[in-house]
């Protein structure tokens, strides 16, 4: 049974279509990443069903904000909200890979030891090459690409 919306609660479904647009995806590719058709998405963006406490979860981790600061404010049911965890992850392995990578090459332009910085970079063009391999997703598979370019930069700088 759906639940009744207070005049001053936003729905929780244009929140959704919000999010999404402002990163520029459309219904398709946030249906993809929810594992939804894209009917199911219409259906949760238009009010005609509310979404589950696994969906709100896998919607927060996309946006990059907490389950409770999704719902916060909507007409989302309290018996629901009281169920969600606390946090959601907030990154993808390529974006925890790309972070790490970042934070190496910073570290070996502070070095001075040409060939562990060589062995290093190596390690992480093989990282990132296996990584793009097993990416379907055509925003990671780009910020893979650039990555691996930015190693091969970091690795020309050494010679």
């Amino acid at each position: 049974m759906a639940m009744a919306a207070r005049c001053d609660d936003e729905h929780l479904g244009r929140r959704i279509a919000k999010l999404r647009a402002d990163l520029g995806w459309t219904q398709q590719e946030l249906a993809a990443r929810l594992a939804i058709s894209r009917t199911a998405l219409s259906h949760l963006e238009g009010g005609v069903s509310i979404p589950g406490e696994r969906t709100v979860t896998i919607l927060a981790g996309l946006f990059k904000v907490e389950p409770h600061e999704l719902v916060a404010g909507t007409a989302y049911p309290s018996a629901k909200a009281e169920r969600l965890p606390a946090v959601a992850t907030r990154h993808t392995e390529v974006e925890l890979q790309l972070a790490l990578l970042d934070r190496d090459l910073a570290w070996h332009h502070r070095l001075d030891l040409c060939t562990e910085v060589r062995a290093e970079l190596e390690r992480w063009a093989s990282r990132l090459r296996d990584l793009a391999a097993s990416s379907h997703e055509p925003t990671e598979s780009a910020a893979l690409a650039l990555a691996l370019r930015k190693v091969g930069r970091a690795l020309d700088d050494l010679t």
